[in-house]
């Protein structure tokens, strides 16, 4: 892992920051900082959607006790639709960069929108460990909201495919409509709107 290398450089504190829901057609986006110790014992770190639901659930308390700091934004289906799911992601991850305020930050391949010390990280959440723990932190908090949208719109499976355009939800969009959680400006649900 890269975070090392920055602590070499004098930098004190590393801020890894990361997204869950950018591909969806439903549901938020969620956004996640994490301020780890240089000598943090957190093993396994590493790419969430690459760990089992068992691991990433077992590594989220951890990060959240032994992060320095950290932040967890939520960005509601309205406000991908005005923004555009690229800007959402891009001002949520400044925001979070701009209130943990760490020395350096690393994203997983976003420039932020204002002129910190940073580097966009292409596959970051394999190579950073402050990377890997906040998509851990945001891919956890957006299933388990996900989750509880299966109860309330139980025909959708919402907890299966956590809003993602898999067959069997573009199935049960056709058949039970729009839900006030699908991103209206997302295909197909632009397309069902007209």
């Amino acid at each position: 892992m890269i975070d090392p290398n920055y602590y070499v450089e004098g930098v004190q504190t590393l801020c890894g920051i990361d997204e869950a829901g950018r591909g969806p057609i439903a549901g938020p986006l969620v956004v996640a900082g994490v301020i780890l110790p240089k000598d943090h014992a957190i093993q396994g770190l590493f790419d969430s959607k690459q760990l089992s639901l068992k691991k990433r659930e077992a590594l989220f308390p951890l990060i959240q006790d032994e992060a320095l700091a950290y932040d967890i934004k939520i960005i509601d289906e309205a406000t991908i639709d005005s923004l555009n799911i690229y800007r959402a992601t891009q001002e949520a991850m400044t925001e979070i960069a701009l209130t943990l305020g760490a020395d350096y930050t690393l994203t997983d391949a976003m420039p932020l929108l204002v002129p910190l010390p940073h580097q966009a990280i292409v596959k970051g959440d394999t190579l950073s460990d402050s990377i890997a723990a906040a998509s851990i932190l945001a891919k956890v908090t957006r299933d388990a909201w996900m989750k509880d949208q299966a109860k309330r719109y139980p025909n959708y499976g919402f907890d299966q495919h956590k809003g993602y355009p898999t067959p069997s939800h573009i199935n049960a969009l056709k058949k039970h409509g729009i839900t006030p959680i699908h991103r209206k400006s997302f295909q197909p649900v632009k397309d069902m709107l007209n």
